[in-house]
């Protein structure tokens, strides 16, 4: 398996007394990001989000399916991540690494699991039909602190996607196309966001955040802290490295709060954005676009 190019001994030495005088390479504070943007597609449930070197693309699909059978009153809601070798030499088609493995789980954990997307709305007909929506999220490019950027354009994606709508009469389902029917945003709960924190020193005395891909190469630990913008924690994943103190962990999480509060705003202002640009004209006036397309 090819490996990722790592830093020199004079860059781990520089970038770790640089720290230790509370300096970053980039300039920026220990607590800041670097600048976060949105964009979404022409398609609904398209969204890319860029923050620093890291580019992340993120698509909601939807299909008709049957509901598990431990779960008949439930839809299907799944999220699978892709890191091709066009993103860094150390990642192979159909080969997981454990950057992937771990990214996948998180996401898992802070979206999924939390019951950020309501899956009882997903269910046509007990038992038989139902919707299955899934993520389908793409590394363009890795500079750092991927679980952040992906949590952001999941969300982003699911809340700006639309499923077609359908009715059932006497017993039998419709399913309408665009062109019928407007689509039906998704029925969404909450948004929750990760912040993620690394920890450099021998006793994780230094904490930063957002860190780069130098910086996630030479830290001692790391603590992502997954919530909503009204407190609610979903997950803490502290994956090993050096013990932090509690103390330390709690003015993070109150940091992380403040920062969740930042992404939220900024999703919730760049979806009214697009909303605004998609509504000129009504939803006739887009059909009659994409038809003289």
């Amino acid at each position: 398996m090819p490996r990722e190019h790592e830093p020199s001994l004079n860059e781990k030495q520089f970038v770790t007394q640089a720290l230790q005088e509370n300096l970053r390479l980039d300039g920026r504070e220990l607590d800041q990001y670097r600048p976060l943007e949105l964009t979404f597609g022409d398609q609904h449930g398209v969204a890319e989000v860029t923050l620093g070197k890291t580019k992340v693309l993120a698509r909601a699909t939807a299909e008709l399916t049957v509901p598990y059978p431990d779960r008949p009153l439930d839809g299907i809601f799944t999220i699978s991540t892709e890191l091709s070798p066009m993103t860094a030499p150390s990642f192979e088609v159909n080969r997981p690494t454990e950057t992937e493995v771990l990214l996948s789980r998180l996401l898992e954990k802070t979206v999924r699991r939390s019951g950020a997307l309501d899956t009882e709305s997903l269910c046509l007909v007990a038992g038989k039909q139902c919707w299955s929506v899934r993520v389908d999220v793409h590394v363009l490019s890795h500079d750092g602190n991927l679980t952040d950027a992906a949590c952001v354009a999941v969300v982003a994606a699911l809340r700006h996607f639309r499923r077609p709508d359908a009715s059932i009469a006497q017993g039998v389902l419709t399913v309408y196309t665009p062109a019928e029917r407007e689509p039906v945003p998704l029925s969404w709960l909450h948004s929750p966001y990760c912040v993620t924190w690394s920890f450099f020193g021998d006793e994780g005395a230094t904490a930063l955040l957002d860190a780069t891909w130098l910086e996630e190469q030479v830290r001692a630990g790391s603590c992502t802290f997954s919530m909503n913008q009204h407190g609610e924690i979903c997950q803490i994943a502290k994956l090993g490295g050096v013990p932090v103190d509690a103390v330390a962990l709690l003015q993070c999480a109150s940091v992380s709060l403040t920062r969740v509060k930042e992404i939220s705003d900024l999703v919730d202002r760049r979806l009214a954005e697009d909303l605004k640009r998609r509504d000129k004209g009504g939803f006739m006036a887009e059909l009659r676009a994409e038809n003289d397309r």
